[in-house]
């Protein structure tokens, strides 16, 4: 079901899957702590289980919870964020290991896009990955996102996107596991 923002901000998500733009590509999230939206967004990309997945936060207060030790981060975060950089951390105890595939570590980033940051504040730090298939590009037009119409439970409308993929680094080995829109210097 396509949705306004306004709409999609006064909705209920338990349970529910919801394409919205980030500052990259079109994403596909849910709520955190929602077992069985998560398991339905493994099945709409058809993703392997073995491969864990990202949150996105609104602001460092929701981050710092799901991390046992953000301070490693906070100088590359203070940088690049908001913006299209995943920070790997050690996860706290509130990041359940179905949403990382049983992983110790977990991808955290904050975007820089108006229409994600409003969901986020409202709904809470989300799972959120690229929409498309698994091994496929990731969607960066609304048309092509709009076709996940009753594929995800809500979609929000939003423009042609021209992102680039977020790099993803671990600030404790000060090492980019995937270069994307950002470069890591010093």
């Amino acid at each position: 079901m396509i949705l306004t923002l306004n709409q999609l901000l006064e909705t209920d998500l338990r349970g529910k899957t919801v394409v919205f733009e980030t500052d990259t590509v079109y994403g596909l999230g849910c709520l955190l702590a929602d077992k069985d939206a998560v398991r339905r967004i493994y099945e709409i990309k058809n993703r392997e289980a073995v491969k864990p997945m990202a949150i996105l936060a609104a602001n460092i207060a929701q981050v710092a919870p799901l991390v046992i030790d953000f301070t490693p981060a906070e100088a590359v975060a203070k940088k690049y964020w908001p913006g299209a950089l995943t920070l790997v951390l050690p996860k706290s105890s509130l990041v359940p290991d179905y949403v990382t595939s049983g992983l110790s570590t977990v991808g955290i980033r904050i975007p820089g896009s108006p229409v994600a940051i409003a969901i986020l504040e409202r709904f809470g730090p989300m799972v959120v990955t690229s929409l498309n298939l698994s091994h496929e590009p990731a969607i960066l037009s609304w048309a092509d996102a709009a076709r996940y119409d009753g594929v995800a439970d809500y979609l929000v409308p939003g423009p042609d996107l021209h992102g680039v993929a977020s790099t993803v680094y671990d600030p404790i080995a000060k090492r980019t596991l995937r270069q994307g829109a950002v470069t890591i210097s010093g």
